[in-house]
């Protein structure tokens, strides 16, 4: 606290105009009595520093369980995800075969009918026939030969009805199968949700004490300085006149001290002179000896310079093929190199194909599941979170190495600017309708790369 002599007295005579002045309070208990304040405060401090750290424990025990949840959310969208495919798949084998049923139903249905009507003719009505003896005979023949075949082939339509059976039973237990898939998919998004709006309640709480704490403890010690600087002030024009007298009483005394100093200095400065020539010489006979190892220590060093000079060369003609080999080979969708894919869902547009809008796409479009997790895809600091333009929420991760994520497309953004992210802890929502997409994208040193190709290592480049 600045002011000088009248600073000084603006407050002393602020202090004398208080209550506690009027009942004669020196600055002395004042001042004692602040302090008093400050050792409490330290005390309240100390428990709310012990407070803090239980609840960050919980706030750290929290993001791993919702890390743990987020994981567990992802594997059953997965497993949903398969259970409706193979629905899809016997629904149509079904239908299937239940038309493949009805045609064969069909034929022989008719055929039977051809039968039936042979079969009802007596022999002497057949012999009578206009058709004549052959004709009779060719019937008689057609007939013992459909018979057997006719069987045959009720047989195979009472084994393809059995499949068709199986086919529908087995239809319905994945049916209940995905139902259930559902409902657990559904009680565990409703679990994540409660998780996160507790981690929140935590980290707003842990902040606003932190801010009370720190507050208060400045207040205290501007007044205990404040009071501290008035009584050094009062107590040092007391001393101002014994200080003067011990000044020119220490003055005499010292200049008696240094006249001995000095005298002493003498001495010993012929001794110095002495021992710095002999000094010198042995310091010329080491600097020879520094100069012709220093030569040496150059050469070799010349010498592993060079050899490190082709190394580097050689590791950086194979680091670029490596990288050309690596440019060539087509990225697995659902991986990040190093981190994770911020949602589950098929690419529906990847890095440097064009977009809905016609333009070269400089990340990623993944087609997400309604209402599903969005999650960091490596550790780091978040940012912005919120709105921007007409790019709807968007979100916007500062990692290590001069990596950033740009993540867009959210239904709801489930953290804040600089808060800290671990890699797979969730940050927000899908919408909950719809076919929604999330579009992510990765730059290195403020230029995109490709997602999928991921983080790179401290010393490399990202990739494009």
């Amino acid at each position: 606290m600045g002011g000088g002599p009248a600073h000084a007295l603006t407050l002393l005579a602020l202090l004398l105009s208080t209550p506690a002045f009027a009942q004669h309070e020196a600055p002395q208990q004042t001042l004692k009595r602040v302090e008093q304040e400050i050792q409490a405060d330290k005390s309240r401090q100390k428990q709310l520093d012990q407070q803090s750290q239980s609840l960050q424990k919980e706030l750290d025990d929290l993001r791993a369980r919702v890390i743990g949840l987020a994981a567990e959310e992802r594997a059953q969208e997965n497993d949903l995800a398969q259970l409706e495919d193979t629905l899809t798949k016997l629904e149509t084998e079904e239908q299937d075969r239940s038309a493949a049923l009805e045609g064969e139903r069909q034929q022989i249905a008719g055929l039977l009918a051809a039968l039936q009507r042979l079969a009802r003719i007596p022999p002497e009505a057949a012999l009578a026939r206009p058709e004549g003896p052959v004709d009779t005979l060719r019937s008689a023949l057609l007939l013992r030969d459909t018979v057997p075949a006719l069987r045959a082939r009720a047989d195979a339509l009472a084994g393809a009805l059995t499949k068709l059976a199986e086919t529908r039973e087995t239809l319905e237990t994945q049916r209940r199968r995905t139902l259930a898939a559902r409902t657990a998919l559904a009680e565990r998004q409703n679990d994540l949700s409660k998780l996160v709006a507790r981690r929140e309640e935590l980290s707003r709480q842990t902040e606003e004490e932190r801010v009370q704490v720190a507050q208060h403890a400045t207040r205290l010690a501007g007044q205990a300085t404040d009071l501290r600087q008035l009584m050094e002030r009062i107590e040092a024009e007391r001393r101002a006149a014994a200080e003067a007298a011990a000044k020119r009483e220490a003055e005499r005394l010292e200049a008696e001290r240094k006249e001995a100093e000095r005298r002493d200095a003498e001495r010993r400065e012929a001794e110095r002179k002495l021992a710095a020539k002999k000094e010198a010489e042995r310091r010329e006979a080491e600097r020879k000896l520094a100069e012709q190892r220093a030569a040496e220590q150059r050469l070799a060093e010349q010498r592993a310079a060079e050899q490190k000079a082709a190394e580097e060369k050689a590791a950086e003609r194979a680091r670029a093929e490596a990288e050309f080999a690596a440019a060539q080979r087509a990225p697995d969708a659902e991986t990040v190199v190093g981190g994770r894919m911020p949602a589950v869902g098929k690419v529906t547009v990847r890095y440097g194909e064009s977009d809905r809008f016609g333009s070269t796409s400089r990340g990623i479009t993944i087609q997400a599941r309604p209402g599903g997790t969005v999650v960091a895809p490596q550790a780091g600091t978040i940012m912005f979170a919120g709105p921007f333009r007409g790019y709807g929420q968007i979100l916007i991760v500062e990692h290590s190495n001069g990596y950033h994520s740009l993540i867009a497309g959210f239904g709801r953004i489930d953290t804040a600017v600089g808060r800290r992210v671990a890699t797979g802890e969730p940050i927000g929502l899908m919408p909950a309708d719809g076919s929604p997409d999330l579009y992510f994208e990765l730059r290195r040193h403020g230029q995109p790369i490709n997602p999928q190709r991921g983080f790179g290592t401290p010393e490399g480049k990202g990739q494009g």
